[in-house]
């Protein structure tokens, strides 16, 4: 199977490094083909901006998602953004990693994202009728595909949990998990997190290998997180409301859209 790592750290001697490298050899280990965009390594522009559009008059107000769609229809997108949106179509499976950097993914990896994500290419496509909204959330152009998050904290897992102060883990992650994977189509699995890396030591470091070794084994088999799909009955269209009676009677805000039946 084919295998996009998707790297976001600006140092290769870093714990992230030594964990990007565990993660692919073990992949290559399982006989799948990977690839990895370095983002900082590649010199990746994380802004999106009127060069990314280069068809756009000069005298033209930039609407972005308007002038990607006609840009990816066309042909037209830079050379850097056609070859990753190349690599996400030959992936069977994507990783992004990255440290939490104020309670999200850092600046370049959002860049990639936003220069990457074409309007038509990653959203804005599909039939939208009072039956359908868009191929997206569950389905879209990356249906069928499986994708994850390997992320490193500085804080202990304790500060991530439900009633820790900075939160449950999974929902910081939510709108990276949902939104980013999830609306375009992927199958998304549970996330690897290491937390309190500063304070990791040799034997820490070993386990944490292992665990890591364990998930790159089972990145095709590992059961995905079951977020409820736009178009399958839970939401009413077009105001896209879970419908009454769904959901555990408890649950509230992004629990709502997992389906734990």
């Amino acid at each position: 199977m084919n295998v996009l790592l998707v790297f976001a750290h600006p140092e290769p001697r870093s714990l992230n490094g030594a964990l990007r490298d565990i993660a692919v050899a073990e992949l290559k280990d399982q006989g799948h083909e990977v690839r990895v965009s370095d983002l900082y390594a590649q010199g990746w522009k994380s802004e999106i901006d009127r060069a990314d559009f280069p068809q756009l008059p000069d005298d033209a107000r930039l609407n972005v998602a308007a002038a990607s769609g006609e840009a990816f229809k066309a042909g037209a997108l830079t050379d850097d953004v056609k070859a990753e949106q190349q690599k996400l179509l030959w992936a069977d499976a994507v990783i992004l990693q990255f440290p939490l950097w104020w309670f999200t993914m850092p600046a370049i990896l959002k860049g990639w994202v936003d220069r990457v994500y074409s309007y038509g290419f990653a959203y804005g496509v599909g039939e939208h009728s009072d039956k359908r909204w868009g191929d997206r959330y569950g389905e879209g152009v990356f249906a069928g595909k499986r994708a994850m998050l390997i992320v490193t904290t500085g804080g202990w897992e304790e500060h991530y949990s439900e009633r820790g102060i900075n939160g449950p883990i999974d929902d910081l992650l939510f709108p990276i998990n949902h939104g980013v994977l999830f609306y375009p189509g992927f199958d998304v699995l549970p996330s690897f997190v290491i937390h309190r890396v500063s304070r990791l030591d040799e034997a820490g470091f070993a386990a944490v290998a292992t665990r890591l070794r364990e998930r790159m084994q089972t990145l095709f088999t590992t059961k995905p997180i079951p977020y409820r799909r736009q178009n399958h009955g839970d939401y009413a269209i077009p105001t896209m409301q879970l419908r009454p009676g769904l959901g555990d009677p408890g649950a509230r805000g992004f629990a709502l859209h997992i389906d734990a039946a």
